[in-house]
């Protein structure tokens, strides 16, 4: 148990913050609104960074916080964090403030205060889920994410109005109907623990649990369908690209880099966590549904017009390959796939903020509208490309390590998986340079000439994403590390490991003859 509530802190500063920059008044251009919002933003940050300096990578689950909330049904206030938990709080609370800045004036025209204020509840309701330790807590907060959400998406966007609400709506419809079949699975869990004698909610107590293998399989169902839907995971992904089409950039990154990642990590930590034997009983039908979004993905991408709408088909491609490494159980592909939660917020951030730079500056979110920026916008062109090199995995990039570490899990699972996941890569890279070359060379389009450049706020804004995919590309042990012992710690708990290298026998005679020479 933890004595100072370092946690709940945490979930209290932006909800707080949030709900003090939602009451300001905005009319007449008042900057006071933004300054709170990126204040506390960059307040919470800096809490994140304390509780990743006092984290010890080898002590499994820390900073716990375990208070009675409802015990009529077992449910617990608890909090805590390992590994994987913490990798995501921190990619959190670094888009936040990123987020704020980059898009200073995308509300100056409706009103600046909501914006920022649903902006911070959403990640206090965002970090609550990465550190809830009770599955109701984690499902009361889940479906709590679905308000700012659903507002941001339909009140704030560069679309009409009728366009907003018809992408909010269906993004709210997509995202309760996943929540309503684990629902199903969370009252399940009650049942089986009830029957078990002692009524909990708490994921441990969950964990240690011994249940038939048709009953786990059900209740398995009811949270992958819901994760995949939240990842998305093809099928059932149709809610993202219209969502990104509509939301502003800003929105964009928090749903795709930061809201999303809640499907891949419940993934990880109930999936897994919870029913392990069903998790291996469909790993074949997970691990070809990854397969197919990855290539699906890329390939609904590769001549997209509506840049928004590119950039979320790629996600869709992304989160492929994390599905991927989290079901080919074993260290490679799990760590890859942690890690690629980070890189893509960082990578897919990137593109989302300059491409929204590049649409307020142009007028127009069509790929064919634009041309020849990088002469008059050198500045903006190299940061859009540094983005989508990310994007791609090239290396010396941060994305890189975990693609190649997602890759050597697949390959290592199953040739076949590996060899299917490998063409990904070759189709993000026509996708990414065919858009790079429409948006950014040849002629200066008619709408493009005299754009001007980004300047010192959009490019700072900027600058920490890219920073930061550079530094773990060369040096990525620091997340690694963090990341490591909490992937060993789920297998051990599945009853998985890695496979023995594979060691071709020697002819003994032989070895003696080349020793006599």
């Amino acid at each position: 148990m933890n004595e100072f509530p370092w946690l709940t802190l945490l979930i209290l500063l932006p909800l707080v913050g949030g709900t003090v920059t939602a009451l300001l008044p905005s009319a007449g251009g008042s900057v006071l609104p933004k300054q709170v919002a990126v204040g506390t933003a960059v307040l919470t940050f800096v809490l994140s960074l304390v509780i990743a300096f006092k984290y010890d990578a080898g002590d499994g689950m820390q900073f716990i916080e375990l208070h009675d909330w409802i015990p009529a049904f077992g449910a617990h206030y608890a909090l805590g964090v390992d590994g994987i938990g913490l990798t995501l709080v921190l990619l959190t609370t670094l888009l936040l403030p990123v987020v704020i800045l980059a898009s200073w004036h995308e509300a100056d025209d409706t009103s600046p205060s909501a914006f920022f204020g649903w902006m911070l509840a959403l990640e206090g309701l965002a970090l609550a889920v990465f550190m809830a330790q009770d599955v109701f807590l984690f499902y009361f907060v889940f479906e709590a994410t679905l308000i700012p959400a659903y507002f941001l998406i339909g009140s704030f966007g560069h679309v009409d109005r009728a366009q907003r609400a018809k992408a909010a709506v269906k993004f709210l419809l997509y995202m309760l109907a996943g929540g309503l079949i684990m629902l199903a699975s969370v009252v399940g869990l009650y049942a089986v623990s009830a029957h078990a004698g002692h009524p909990s909610y708490l994921i441990g107590d969950l964990a240690s649990l011994e249940m038939d293998k048709e009953t786990g399989r059900w209740l398995f169902l009811g949270f992958f369908i819901a994760f995949a839907i939240k990842a998305p995971l093809f099928p059932v992904h149709t809610w993202l690209p219209d969502t990104t089409a509509a939301a502003t950039p800003g929105t964009s990154v928090l749903l795709i880099c930061v809201l999303d990642k809640i499907g891949t990590y419940g993934m990880l930590r109930f999936c897994l966590g919870l029913f392990p034997e069903a998790s291996k009983w469909a790993t074949p039908v997970v691990v070809v549904l990854a397969i197919i979004s990855i290539i699906y993905g890329a390939l609904l991408a590769i001549g997209q017009d509506n840049m928004l709408k590119l950039i979320g088909l790629t996600s869709l491609s992304h989160f492929g390959f994390i599905v991927l490494g989290i079901f080919v159980m074993n260290s490679q592909g799990m760590t890859g796939a942690t890690f690629y939660m980070f890189n893509h917020g960082l990578a897919t951030a990137v593109m989302f903020l300059v491409a929204g730079y590049l649409i307020r500056r142009r007028g127009s979110t069509l790929i064919s509208d634009h041309g020849g920026v990088e002469k008059v916008a050198p500045v903006l062109a190299g940061l859009f490309l540094i983005g989508g090199l990310g994007t791609l995995g090239l290396p010396g990039l941060s994305p890189f390590v975990s693609e190649f570490l997602v890759l050597v899990g697949g390959f290592a699972h199953h040739w076949v998986a590996g060899a299917f996941a490998v063409t990904g890569i070759v189709l993000a890279a026509i996708y990414v340079l065919w858009m790079y070359q429409k948006l950014m060379t040849g002629p200066t389009a008619p709408g493009v000439a005299g754009m001007k450049d980004l300047d010192v706020r959009e490019v700072g804004a900027i600058a920490p994403l890219v920073l930061a995919m550079v530094l773990f590309g060369f040096y990525p042990k620091p997340v690694l590390d963090i990341i490591n012992p909490a992937v060993e710690a789920t297998m051990q708990h599945i009853g998985v490991s890695d496979d023995d290298p594979v060691v071709a026998p020697v002819d003994a005679d032989q070895t003696h003859e080349e020793g006599q020479k």
